[in-house]
């Protein structure tokens, strides 16, 4: 069938309160929990999930004992119904501001956020007075389950090399620039005063690293991998670059830093040195990221272009 047919089918047999039902009883779990939440008869209910059901086509939800399951199709459907209600929350407070404005959700890891977006969101703010910006502050993978769940409108942020995609959503990704990393130590330690630094060498440090689950850690850790040593375990983890440059400033490990951080702290804190690693850390890609939509997302657009991209 023809994707326009099918839509202006589904747009003229779905209402939002339908995807109001289908969350809500992925969410209760059972007609009678979801029932009390929307305040209908459980009959009301079966009935209202029924027209839903024959709207898709499918069976959406399976029926047990022990109440109510996403089928595989039923959890495409609820998940891109959860897109458009927090879509229409969001259009409705930005209409109900005062005056009107467009609000730009942005994630971001730390090390970008404090790096490059002071000047993105410079130009977004004098490019249009009705611009609001919200920024979300996080690890990478977090950062891309509220891009998927429609909590965030794009990130820009590094990115790994095969992008993560939910059922129906396609995630698209345009390049930046190349971030580049530092690996830090105390201004004392006997790595600063070295004119080269193997990996075998830093595996035996003790390290200061961002959460597993960070980019930069697993940047770091494929790149031991890389050259045949076992990644270490850090003594400390921290997120924030610049809590980690501190941190070793005191004296308590190593650290990898992007030169983004030593830039704004003046190239470099006079109690941190540069570790001469060879071979250095390889750049690691920024990217802008946002869900494929049809005809675009306008706010992507505005933030596109505050990028320098075209």
């Amino acid at each position: 069938m023809d994707d326009s047919i099918e839509t202006r089918r589904l747009i003229a047999r779905l209402r939002f309160r339908h995807l109001n039902l289908l969350v809500t009883l992925r969410d209760g779990g059972s007609l009678r929990a979801a029932a009390a939440v929307l305040n209908l008869t459980q009959p009301a209910l079966s009935k209202a999930l029924a027209e839903v059901e024959g709207a898709f086509g499918h069976a959406l939800f399976t029926r047990s004992a022990r109440g109510l399951a996403a089928t595989p199709r039923g959890e495409i459907v609820v998940r891109g119904a959860a897109l458009l209600l927090r879509e229409l929350a969001h259009v409705g407070a930005e209409a109900s501001a005062e005056p009107a404005v467009t609000v730009l959700r942005i994630g971001a890891p730390p090390f970008v956020a404090q790096g490059t977006l002071p000047d993105v969101f410079t130009r977004l703010l004098e490019g249009d007075a009705r611009v609001r910006l919200q920024l979300q502050e996080e690890r990478v993978p977090l950062l891309v389950q509220s891009l998927l769940e429609g909590r965030l409108d794009a990130l820009v942020t590094s990115y790994p090399t095969e992008m993560p995609e939910a059922d129906g959503q396609q995630l698209r990704y345009e390049k930046i620039f190349e971030a580049a990393f530092a690996v830090i130590a105390p201004a004392d330690h006997p790595l600063a005063r070295a004119r080269k630094v193997d990996w075998q060498r830093l595996g035996a440090a003790r390290w200061i690293m961002p959460a597993r689950t960070s980019m930069v850690r697993r940047m770091m850790d494929e790149v031991f991998r890389r050259e045949g040593v076992l990644p270490p375990q850090p003594v400390i983890e921290s997120t924030s670059p610049f809590t980690n440059l501190r941190l070793v400033a005191a004296g308590l490990g190593i650290g990898a830093v992007p030169e983004s951080t030593l830039r704004m702290t003046h190239g470099s804190d006079a109690q941190v040195k540069r570790v001469r690693v060879h071979p250095p850390i390889p750049p690691s890609p920024v990217a802008l990221i946002w869900r494929d939509v049809p005809h675009g997302n306008p706010r992507v657009q505005l933030l596109r272009q505050a990028l320098g991209l075209r």
